[in-house]
């Protein structure tokens, strides 16, 4: 095997950690993977904010786990990355990704030297007459991932890459797969929902929605005035309603139904607005992961709202693992760390 590689993936409620052996081939193995709870208010929206604190649960997730790499490659996400559609002349990638500070300073809400950024080409063109490359263009504000580089550089390990978190879950369900047509990944977050668009495999649009599970839970916990622990309890075994019985829990099922929609309307619009304006790719379906993903009718629901067939990811289908990792505990526990996973498998990590 070669050597291997962890993706950890860093939220505000678990940090997760995935290693995999021979993560450049064709079929990578899972050597192991873990999960501890994130300590409270150390991380808001996948950004950390307490870098020794996490440095310090890091460290116990590699006990706990039992890691034996310390390459890692980490995931951001969240409202201080944008993605927008660029279109550049062609030329090798390097050439290109060293244009780009001047190139998109007016597409920036900072400074350029505030701000790392990265060019991932979708499809190449003829405009006035010259070759083009088209793609997306991914930036993040610096502090934001210098603070989760830190926190893992803290932890004793070697970050080797940061990637972008859509891409990273889209290339283990979609890309590595060869899915053919247009379909769209919503990774359902605890605080954010991260929607990426790909024709053919190859990402063509990247949204990040600022609303997660933990919006429902807390919406929840107020209009009920319970605890938000207790709220969640509550989320988890209802779901959308179908197993409420008492008064108490068609109550409770209305406010999370309530609270669902405004997720479903942010994702039919973002897909609508995706196809208004990528006429030539009609969506043909969509897939869930996350750990909101599980929540109970959530699936159902949202393909009644967006009117598109809705599956949940199996990132992990066919995929090799060592003799210490049991298959049923990566089917169980799929949604959840397949983040984790797909930066682990990254061919490429953005730097």
């Amino acid at each position: 095997m070669g050597k291997n590689i962890v993706g950890l993936d860093i939220t505000a409620r678990y940090i997760r950690a995935v290693e995999v052996a021979d993560a450049d081939k064709a079929r990578p193995v899972v050597v192991r993977f873990a999960e501890v709870p994130t300590p409270d208010d150390a991380v808001s929206r996948g950004e950390v904010l307490e870098p020794n604190t996490v440095a310090s649960a890091v460290r116990g997730l590699w006990s706990f786990g039992k890691f034996r790499s310390r390459d890692v490659v980490l995931g951001m996400g969240n409202q201080r990355v944008l993605s927008r559609d660029l279109t550049v002349p062609r030329a090798p990638l390097s050439q290109v990704r060293e244009s780009l500070p001047f190139q998109v300073q007016d597409m920036l809400p900072v400074p350029v030297i505030d701000a790392i950024l990265d060019f991932y080409p979708t499809s190449e063109g003829v405009q006035d007459g010259a070759p083009v490359l088209h793609g997306l263009l991914v930036a993040a504000v610096k502090d934001a991932v210098l603070n989760n580089v830190r926190a893992v550089q803290l932890a004793g390990l070697n970050p080797v890459g940061v990637d972008l978190i859509p891409f990273a879950l889209s290339r283990v369900v979609a890309t590595r797969r060869a899915v053919v047509g247009t379909i769209a990944v919503v990774d359902l977050g605890a605080e954010t929902t991260s929607v990426v668009i790909l024709t053919d495999g190859v990402p063509q649009f990247v949204r990040i929605i600022p609303t997660g599970g933990d919006d429902v839970t807390k919406t929840l916990a107020a209009r009920l005035d319970i605890t938000v622990d207790e709220a969640e309890i509550v989320k988890q075994h209802l779901g959308l309603g179908a197993s409420a019985q008492t008064p108490d829990d068609h109550r409770a099922a209305a406010v999370i139904g309530e609270s669902v929609q405004e997720l479903y309307t942010s994702l039919r619009n973002t897909v609508n607005y995706f196809v208004n304006t990528h006429q030539e790719h009609p969506v043909r379906g969509i897939v869930l992961a996350g750990g909101a993903a599980q929540l109970n009718g959530l699936a159902a629901g949202l393909q009644s709202v967006i009117r598109l067939p809705v599956s949940v990811a199996s990132a992990f289908e066919g995929v090799a693992t060592a003799r210490s990792v049991a298959a049923s505990d990566l089917v169980s526990r799929g949604s959840s760390i397949a983040v984790a996973y797909g930066l682990a498998v990254g061919r490429r990590a953005a730097a």
